[in-house]
């Protein structure tokens, strides 16, 4: 082959390595950004110097904030994180003693918990929060809410809030937790699978009742008596947000008792099942969730 034709040969595989180049540029600015489902996760020191563990996943203009039960751990949303981080910035919180949170805290108060929900909350500078608590989460959310004047919308509790006008004394509390004294991981195993009706999945019930009956009984005695000792309705003078809850039917709910005292307070019901309505039951759980969050959607605006 001539010099001539060999330098027009390169010129001509240049040109198709070029035009190759230039549409595979194309394709990729054409087909559609993949981002990771898969969570972010971080730590914060709550107020005590207590290190809180938190996932954050999804974006939007609005985010959730899901607080875990007594002695259990910000795993147990594990069949709403995914469902609701396409349209919210989701966040799920260990509270202190609690998953891969730290412990060392001199007093376990709803205070202290909520005080590490705040901590995550502005360490994220989240605002248009709507905060959702499971069971001993209930009050730790209404405690969070009193330190983020201005960040939270709502507040929605699943399987908790059956009365905030009850009250015990303190010797009902004390008698009442002393239960759990003397055999603490008998007695939290008792106590949990109390909580679930017949007929619950056996491997959910034997998995939840060992995990919670493995948590520290230093944490968890003091927690759980905090949290039948709670004074919502102190608590609630002060909190003026918007309050849900998804229950059961297994504990009753006093809606017209609870109104007198929060008036904006309303309840959607799951009948037979039991306390962990987002572990029995997530589709129809999630369902009812998604509807209850759609009452505090930001307005689209007006053109």
């Amino acid at each position: 082959m001539s010099r001539r034709l060999s330098h027009a040969a390169t010129l001509v595989a240049l040109a198709l390595v070029t035009v190759l180049m230039l549409t595979a540029c194309q394709k990729e600015a054409e087909a559609p950004a993949v981002t990771s489902t898969g969570p972010v996760v971080d730590s914060v020191l709550s107020e005590d110097s207590i290190m809180i563990y938190y996932d954050v996943r999804g974006a939007g203009d609005q985010a959730l904030v899901f607080v875990h039960c007594w002695s259990c751990d910000r795993t147990y949303w594990k069949n709403q994180v995914d469902e609701f981080a396409r349209d919210y910035r989701l966040v799920t919180v260990d509270l202190a003693g609690h998953g891969q949170s730290g412990l060392g805290r001199e007093n376990w108060t709803m205070a202290a918990f909520g005080a590490d929900v705040a901590a995550v909350v502005n360490k994220l500078d989240l605002n248009n929060v709507i905060l959702v608590g499971h069971s001993m989460g209930g009050p730790v959310i209404i405690e969070a809410a009193r330190r983020l004047p201005g960040r939270v919308v709502a507040l929605v509790g699943v399987d908790n809030f059956q009365s905030f006008g009850q009250s015990f004394s303190p010797e009902e509390v004390v008698a009442w937790v002393s239960q759990f004294s003397p055999d603490f991981v008998g007695a939290t195993d008792r106590f949990v699978r109390a909580m679930f009706p017949e007929g619950t999945d056996t491997g959910l019930v034997n998995h939840v009742a060992a995990d919670m009956a493995s948590s520290p009984p230093e944490m968890a005695i003091e927690a759980i008596s905090e949290t039948v000792g709670y004074d919502y309705r102190s608590a609630l003078a002060e909190v003026r947000l918007p309050i849900r809850t998804i229950s059961s039917d297994k504990y009753p709910t006093d809606v017209e008792g609870n109104r007198a005292i929060a008036a904006s307070f309303d309840m959607k019901l799951m009948p037979g099942f039991g306390h962990f309505l987002h572990l029995e039951a997530p589709v129809e759980f999630n369902r009812l969730l998604r509807e209850t969050l759609g009452e505090f959607r930001p307005s689209e605006p007006t053109q």
